[in-house]
Parts: structure tokens; sequence; C-alpha cells
């Protein structure tokens, strides 16, 4: 409850009651937490670290929630962020809230990881009803399009 000084007609020496609300401190709690969600934004989105090969492919657009399931180079499976085993792959996938067999799986697999592994990935996807399944690379520079290097000059 605020009070202000005014000047009264009457010899009144009380102070008179202001009925104004003060917003200062909620504004400094509105402002403290924009900071906290400046801050925490940009590490809610950390992904698993893997290396990706590149391509030329042109890129597509990505849904809104798109599906990932990834191989790390220790070979371990992940959805999302969430590892998972081999043969829990499928169950996980099915009891996600937009489970859907229509819907795309993206597929990222390390660098490292042998050919062998990411097949049997897609075998065990595939077996599972999964047959929209899109693979993940960084996209890459057209060997045409790759600047060339300067030729050494010949004494």
């Amino acid at each position: 409850m605020g009070a202000s000084i005014a000047e009264h007609d009457d010899d009144d020496s009380d102070f008179a009651e202001s009925h104004e609300i003060n917003v200062t401190p909620f504004i400094d709690v509105i402002l403290v937490l924009l900071i906290i969600f400046m801050v925490a934004a940009p590490l809610s989105t950390v992904d698993l670290p893997i290396d990706l090969p590149t391509s030329t492919a042109t890129p597509q657009k990505k849904p809104d929630k798109p599906t990932y399931v990834s191989i790390k180079p220790d070979l371990s499976v992940a959805i999302g962020e969430d590892m998972v085993k081999r043969v829990d792959l499928v169950r996980s996938l099915d009891a996600m809230p937009d489970a859907s067999k229509e819907r795309y799986i993206f597929l990222r697999a390390d660098r490292a990881v042998p050919y062998g592994e990411l097949m049997s990935v897609l075998e065990i996807l595939r077996a599972g009803g999964y047959s929209k399944l899109k693979l993940v690379a960084l996209e890459g520079v057209p060997d045409g399009a790759a600047p060339q290097a300067a030729a050494p000059a010949k004494p």
C-alpha cells in the first residue's frame, strides 16, 4: 500500500493512501524471466554430436516435428536425444505421441559408422513397418562448383 504526501485543506497530518499499483517489482520479475528464457532457449536445442557426411542433393523442406533416429560412432542408437536399444527401437517409435507408420523417419549416422550397421538399423525400421525413411547428410558443394586450387608454379 502506497502513501503520498499532499497538501490538504484541512489540518489533517495523516498521510493519504494512494490506490495505485506499484508495477516496478512486476517489471523486474518479467525482465529476469526474459533473461532466463533467452539464455535457456539455445540450450534446449542441443543435439547429439554426430559427424555427418556431406551430400550435393538439393535440400528438402523438413516437417514441423521431425523424428530423428541417430546412430552414434559407438554404434548406439537414439531417437531424438533419448538412447534406446536396437531391439526396442520400433517399440519406442510406436510409443511416441504422434505414432504413425506413415510419418517420415530421418536417419542420421556418424561418418565412422560402418555401412553394415546402418543397413541393420534400416532393416529393423523396415521390418517394424516404417518404410518412409530419409537419410540425413550435411549440404556439400557439387564437384563441378568446387573452387579450383591454384597449380604450383614450375621453376
